[in-house]
């Protein structure tokens, strides 16, 4: 556990005072753990109550259907032979990974360290399913009529792009302080 020494006043005296690191990660692993439970929740609902390919409409822009996705955002090599399974499921680990180094280092920037837990739960939620299924389950359904249906996703796909959304705000009110 790496430690901070910072030095404290007191009456007798300068004193260090040891504080972790790491305890700061605490919040923003504890936001991933709870968005990629609700992820696998949600996730084990559909498969168990719906069948492959099933519809439940919900408004008249929004279903909830059960697919499967192979490949990665918009079934990106979705009809590969089978190794873009681990080659995304590397990609995830290495996301993870990076996002606990980053929030490591950044542990007072709050919105930084916000977006990397969402996105951190999405590689996390949907690299699950790829290890268990060997695929991503999809049931968000959103459409406009006449225009077409939204591709389908899930929990972890939404962790994903609010966290990539808030990376963009984060940097720009970065610069808008400069």
């Amino acid at each position: 556990m790496a430690t901070k020494k910072k030095p404290a006043a007191s009456a007798s005296g300068p004193k260090l005072v040891t504080r972790s690191t790491s305890a700061s990660l605490f919040p923003w692993i504890g936001l991933s753990l709870i968005i990629v439970l609700l992820d696998q929740v949600t996730k084990i609902t559909v498969e168990r109550t719906f069948a492959y390919a099933e519809t439940l409409p919900i408004t008249g822009f929004f279903n909830l259907i059960k697919v499967y996705n192979p490949g990665a955002a918009f079934s990106f090599l979705g009809d590969a032979s089978g190794w873009q399974r681990w080659l995304f499921l590397g990609i995830a680990i290495a996301a993870v990974v990076f996002c606990i180094y980053m929030m490591s280092k950044n542990a007072s920037q709050r919105l930084f360290c916000f977006a990397l837990a969402l996105v951190m739960a999405g590689a996390i939620g949907n690299g699950i399913d790829r290890v268990v299924h060997g695929h991503v389950i999809d049931f968000l359904d959103f459409y406009w009529t006449g225009i077409g249906h939204f591709p389908a996703f899930n929990i972890a796909d939404i962790g994903i792009s609010v966290g990539a959304v808030l990376f963009v705000l984060d940097e720009l009110r970065r610069v808008n302080k400069s």
